[in-house]
């Protein structure tokens, strides 16, 4: 395993719309992580790939009158954690709904490579 100054924390967010109160806190953490240098990737998987959908984004709230999604994915970006999506095959995705926050989109493969080498994996 090569040696890395800071630990690499993997986040699998698994939630999605369909449990809003759920959807802030993967962020949230990863803001925190990322403030205490950890290196931090966030991977949207399952219902969670449509956090990446601007229109959820930019709708959703954990709470009632609370801050939209994207407020807290903006927050962990600015503190220096990637945000990944899974590709689903067979699913054509216009990049024009996307969220600018996404780093990239990427495969099960990939995915499965990252949770060997991190030292961390989290499901929120």
């Amino acid at each position: 395993m090569e040696h890395h100054d800071s630990q690499r924390v993997l986040i699998l967010v698994a939630s999605g719309p369909s449990t809003p109160a759920r959807c802030a806190a993967p962020f949230h953490i990863a803001t925190l992580l990322a403030c205490m240098d950890a290196e931090v990737t966030l991977y949207l998987t399952g219902e969670g790939t449509q956090l990446a959908r601007r229109e959820v984004a930019e709708s959703l709230r954990a709470v009632e009158g609370g801050e939209p999604l994207l407020h807290f994915i903006r927050n962990a970006k600015q503190a220096g954690a990637r945000l990944l999506m899974c590709r689903q095959p067979g699913v054509q995705l216009d990049p024009a709904t996307l969220i600018a926050e996404l780093d990239e989109i990427s495969s099960g493969g990939e995915l499965a490579q990252m949770i060997l080498e991190y030292e961390r994996v989290l499901t929120l």
